[in-house]
């Protein structure tokens, strides 16, 4: 059963409270009052309470939604795993007030993890637009001025090459196969398990592609060609293992084993094709010298990923999806967005503007963003919406007037006042873990983006209510 909160604090509990007050810093005492809002405790508490029919009326008592929430705040404000989270909580008693756990019981990390599940990348947004809402009745952001760019938030994969993504193919193609074995005992066909001939595989195309001379390639493309026939006979194995599963041949009769193996086997079926494409990619680059097949794989478990270069000289390509980051005054981020499919800055100008004046219900003063944003379309679309300064260069004019245009002391302050964007996404990396989203899925990125954000919002916001109170 979910609860919105939880029960009232008993004497020992505010015994506590009264030893830990002067412990806590002066902006998580105003985040403290932001997240007892009841327009976002009623989002969380719908999300907590539609995972069953009915949560809401029975089972035993589980986390209050309060507790979640906060729970979850402070696990991406400190940029802490589930297990540290657990371990914190328990331990620090200004925690242990801050999420409203009391004396009570901390949730374990796997709870705490199936508790983040349940709150999808939707309600994580929800949760971000009420945070801003507070924001802008506390007169914390006015939306005069908005300023936008781009980053790369990477999945949780290793650097990919064809030979490791063909390892990872067969890897987990023989694990799932194993276990069905296990479960549906010595019948239909039987496992042969290849493992270690793609290891020695692996190990010969290393040392190859060390080697610069010719030989080197030519036993590199054969150690391929005995990698690739290897998977395809192992592919092979996990098509026939599908079919016998389906057809009845390998099957159990305890119904528990029976939904494990109908487990692997959709394990199966989403990993062949994957393994497949792998394959052909494999080929055309090693054997054709084409290295941009179409349908391009870098990880089999996040199938999502975006191979994406924004031409950083220290990290030319990287992998994962694009992160739109919109901010306003005070520091405060007040839209995201993770792309299904990386586009182009320039694209993105227009819209960002509609969520602003959707926001804020007027549009900013002033707009700034860089280069990548810039076009004439989009600068005559935010003049026509009522934006009185774009400050967005042309890097690649020659007009003398735009030249002069771009010298003037409001349009290059505006360039000084956007740099401050990268800062943000710098500090977004660096303490709340945006360089690399450690949840699963496009969903899980999500959540992961969504969570970041709204965790630096919130000290933002406790920082600018804390320095207004001391004034």
């Amino acid at each position: 059963m979910i609860e919105l909160c939880r029960r009232q604090l008993d004497l020992a509990e505010g015994l506590i409270d009264e030893e830990v007050a002067d412990l806590w810093e002066d902006w998580m005492r105003h985040v403290d009052q932001v997240l007892d809002d009841p327009q976002l405790l009623d989002v969380v508490y719908t999300a907590l309470a539609e995972r069953w029919p009915n949560s809401r009326t029975r089972g035993r008592k589980g986390t209050p939604a309060e507790v979640v929430v906060r729970l979850l705040v402070l696990k991406h404000m400190r940029n802490w795993s589930y297990a540290v989270v657990e371990r914190e909580v328990r331990a620090n008693l200004v925690y242990r007030q801050f999420t409203r756990v009391g004396a009570q019981k901390v949730p374990d990390a796997k709870t705490l993890g199936k508790l983040g599940v349940a709150l999808g990348p939707q309600i994580i947004e929800k949760i971000h637009q009420r945070v801003v809402a507070i924001a802008q009745e506390k007169q914390i952001v006015h939306g005069r001025r908005m300023r936008v760019d781009t980053t790369v938030v990477e999945t949780d994969i290793h650097y990919p090459t064809d030979s490791t993504l063909l390892g990872d193919g067969v890897r987990v193609l023989t694990r799932a196969m194993k276990k069905i074995g296990e479960l549906a005992g010595a019948v239909g066909t039987k496992l042969r398990d290849r493992t270690r001939s793609v290891r020695h595989c692996l190990i010969n195309i290393g040392r190859a592609s060390r080697s610069r001379v010719k030989q080197g390639k030519e036993r590199m493309q054969q150690s391929y060609a005995t990698l690739l026939s290897i998977t395809g006979r192992v592919l092979g194995q996990a098509k026939r293992f599908v079919q016998e599963v389906a057809s009845g041949v390998k099957r159990s009769a305890c119904i528990l084993r029976q939904a494990g193996i109908e487990a692997e086997r959709k394990y199966l079926q989403t990993m062949i094709p994957r393994v497949q494409q792998v394959m052909r990619q494999t080929r055309e680059r090693i054997f054709k010298g084409n290295p941009h097949s179409s349908g391009k794989l870098v990880s089999l478990f996040e199938a999502h990923t975006e191979i994406i270069r924004k031409g950083k000289a220290s990290k030319p390509t990287e992998f994962g999806k694009m992160v739109k980051i919109q901010e306003a005054e005070q520091q405060i981020v007040t839209h995201y967005e993770v792309y299904d499919e990386r586009p182009s800055d320039s694209d993105l100008l227009v819209p960002a503007l509609d969520v602003h004046e959707q926001q804020f219900g007027r549009p900013p003063r002033l707009v700034a963003a860089d280069a990548g944003f810039f076009s004439a379309h989009n600068e005559a679309a935010a003049h026509a919406r009522g934006v009185k300064r774009v400050s967005i260069p042309n890097r690649s004019t020659k007009s003398a007037e735009r030249k002069k245009h771009q010298k003037l002391r409001w349009f290059r302050n505006g360039q000084k006042w956007r740099t401050g964007a990268e800062g943000r996404i710098s500090l977004l990396k660096r303490r709340h873990g945006l360089n690399r989203s450690r949840y699963k899925g496009l969903s899980g990125m999500g959540r992961w983006v969504g969570l970041g954000v709204i965790a630096d919002n919130l000290i933002n916001i406790g920082l600018a209510l804390a320095a207004s109170a001391k004034r």
